[in-house]
């Protein structure tokens, strides 16, 4: 049974992966047949080294990047979480943009996900 720390874990070692690129620490985050939807209507990537390679695509600056997430709910191998992603201009602490997160994860009996769908809503900037 999928436990909140476990799911935790997983959500505090996604957001250090993302922060370092560093191409271990992401593909340890996957099963190896793991799905990855990062936006509705988008298609599925397919596998951890094809995860692993959209991850480095695209990097962001180093320092431009935080962000915070909670499990909500937990049921058998699937966890609904919420939070938080933050970028920042190159400086590291201007605000660029900021966006509310839901994920819905599937997880293997290893603690992996092999399921990972995501919906982000940018918030309003500050007038």
């Amino acid at each position: 049974m999928l436990e909140r720390a476990t799911v935790q874990a997983w959500l505090d070692g996604y957001v250090q992966a993302w922060k370092s690129y560093d191409k271990e620490a992401i593909g340890a985050l996957f099963s190896e047949d793991a799905v990855y939807i990062d936006a509705p209507y988008s298609e599925p990537i397919r596998g951890r080294e094809a995860i692993v390679a959209a991850w480095l695509a695209s990097p962001d600056a180093a320092g431009t990047y935080d962000a915070h997430y909670e499990p909500v709910v937990i049921e058998g191998d699937r966890a609904v979480t919420n939070g938080r992603s933050r970028y920042f201009e190159e400086d590291g602490s201007t605000p660029q943009k900021e966006f509310d997160n839901i994920f819905l994860l599937r997880f293997d009996a290893q603690g992996r996900c092999a399921e990972y769908r995501e919906w982000y809503m940018k918030r309003p900037e500050a007038e």
